[in-house]
């Protein structure tokens, strides 16, 4: 006899039963689950599995030595130049040809080349797909408006919405560097248990909270100057972008720092990066 997957039934010793005696539909089979029954790794997950969860979607990672991957959790070196890449190239763009059509153009294209390369390396599209839906919105913002300053107010509208997410984890006493760093150093959620600790991550929650803030406060008045200020709003905007985000993080990792724990290296860059 043949079972259903083409090959030869294993000779157990036993008899086989007849072909009479397999179940009907609506019989019971001893054999199998009961409908509802809990099954061995079925389980609900837990909430630090969940607290994991969020911080592996967020993009946190650890390095083999347990520590924040500074560099991966930015996006690697390829991430980095897909965030940073499409806003050069229309600063200096605009710069050469003082035209906002094909400027705007030229960032659209940098970013759908990014996402072309993913596509060959069949590695995963959300960042570059969120890069283009970012640069396109930015470019139809600068399109309609006609002034090549507003390619960067969307980034205005980010950093608000992260600052309101993140002050407001921290009056909810569920700190996001917590939810971070605590999957990172295996803490789950048990820090919050802990009203130093939990104190320590609303900390550093604060100091992210300060980098976005920081951002704020230098390029807004730049894009207030209009056209003569766009320079310097592109090059602060690159500036306080990638680096500044990976300093803030890693303050915020020293700052949060159990008692006890062994002062993390920075991770070196690797060639397999994100």
């Amino acid at each position: 006899m043949t079972v259903a997957n083409g090959s030869e039934p294993k000779d157990t010793g036993r008899p086989t039963p007849p072909q009479d005696e397999v179940s009907l539909p609506g019989e019971a089979n001893p054999g199998a689950a009961k409908p509802g029954a809990a099954s061995p790794g079925a389980d609900s997950p837990s909430v630090s599995e969940l607290a994991a969860g969020y911080a592996e979607k967020a993009g946190l990672h650890r390095n083999s030595a347990g520590h924040v991957d500074m560099l991966k959790s930015a996006g690697g070196v390829q991430g980095i130049a897909e965030s940073i890449l499409p806003g050069l190239v229309f600063l200096v763009a605009f710069t050469i040809t003082r035209d906002l059509t094909l400027s705007l153009i030229a960032a659209l294209a940098t970013a759908a080349v990014f996402t072309v390369v993913r596509l060959i390396q069949r590695r995963p599209l959300t960042q570059a797909l969120a890069g283009v839906v970012g640069v396109g919105i930015s470019a139809w913002l600068a399109n309609t408006t006609g002034k090549a300053e507003d390619f960067y107010v969307l980034g205005f509208f980010t950093n608000i919405a992260y600052i309101a997410g993140m002050v407001l984890s921290i009056v909810l006493k569920w700190p996001v560097a917590g939810l971070l760093f605590g999957f990172v150093r295996n803490e789950g959620l048990e820090w919050r248990k802990d009203p130093e600790r939990l104190r320590a991550y609303s900390l550093g929650t604060w100091i992210v909270v300060a980098v976005l803030a920081l951002r704020l406060v230098v390029q807004v008045p730049l894009y207030f100057m209009g056209e003569p200020g766009l320079t310097a709003l592109a090059t602060t905007r690159l500036l306080m972008g990638a680096p500044l985000y990976i300093l803030g993080l890693w303050v915020a990792w020293l700052v949060t720092k159990p008692a006890g724990e062994p002062a993390p290296q920075p991770s070196k860059p690797s060639s397999s990066a994100d």
